[in-house]
């Protein structure tokens, strides 16, 4: 057997649940790419492609045969947009990072606008209103308004990451919060876990870039004092 058929076959068994390798895998893979963003580097955009491809072939239980024949059929799309907006972020931290040279940071982090927060917001409930009866329809797991929050808390949060939107880490909180028992309820154990930790983790991240922030803002005040 070649590692990636052990991969997709690997399970490890807790008691009376099955838990898949690649789901644990993938979300290590996420895990990585959280890092990465937190410190501002490019890598986190291709390490995070891995982990969103793992993951798609795990939230699509009855499709792949799993032992969780649970299809959550928001998180298997967003898996595709991750990779989709993911593409788009690591093509704009590169170009940041040449235009300012090889030791620039990837992205400044810097808040959004009035406007782009009420965007954000509206577009928040308003996609989450329009994907519910889509993915129930399409035969998604109760409940599915946490589904299509997930969804559109995630494809908000990754472009504003792009972006270098401090605030995309307190759009992953409201994606945790509704995404740990969603997961706990359709049997997804080891992703519950880590949604549990990104919680606390994107607690950190939003307080390191706002950080960032402010010694940047206090260097230019003081570049701008006369000499």
């Amino acid at each position: 057997m070649n590692p990636i058929e052990w991969l997709f076959d690997a399970q490890l068994v807790i008691g009376d649940q099955v838990i898949l390798w690649r789901e644990i895998v993938g979300n290590l893979f996420g895990l990585a790419s959280a890092l990465g963003g937190l410190r501002r580097k490019i890598w986190a955009w291709p390490v995070g492609i891995v982990g969103n491809a793992l993951l798609f072939t795990v939230f699509l239980g009855a499709v792949f045969d799993t032992p969780n024949p649970v299809n959550l059929l928001g998180q298997a799309a967003r898996q595709v947009m991750f990779i989709i907006v993911s593409i788009y972020g690591w093509i704009r931290w590169s170009q940041h990072q040449r235009a300012g040279g090889g030791d620039t940071p990837a992205v400044e982090p810097r808040w959004a606008s009035w406007k782009v927060r009420v965007a954000l917001g509206a577009g928040m409930v308003g996609g989450t209103l329009v994907l519910t009866p889509i993915f129930r329809a399409l035969g998604s797991f109760e409940p599915v308004w946490a589904d299509a929050w997930i969804f559109m808390g995630s494809l908000l949060a990754t472009y504003g990451m792009a972006k270098g939107w401090t605030e995309f880490w307190l759009i992953w909180v409201a994606v945790d919060l509704v995404g740990v028992p969603l997961l706990i309820s359709a049997g997804y154990y080891a992703s519950a876990f880590l949604y549990l930790f990104y919680g606390a983790f994107t607690i950190l991240g939003f307080i390191t870039w706002m950080r960032v922030q402010r010694r940047a803002a206090a260097a230019a005040a003081a570049s701008e004092l006369p000499g």
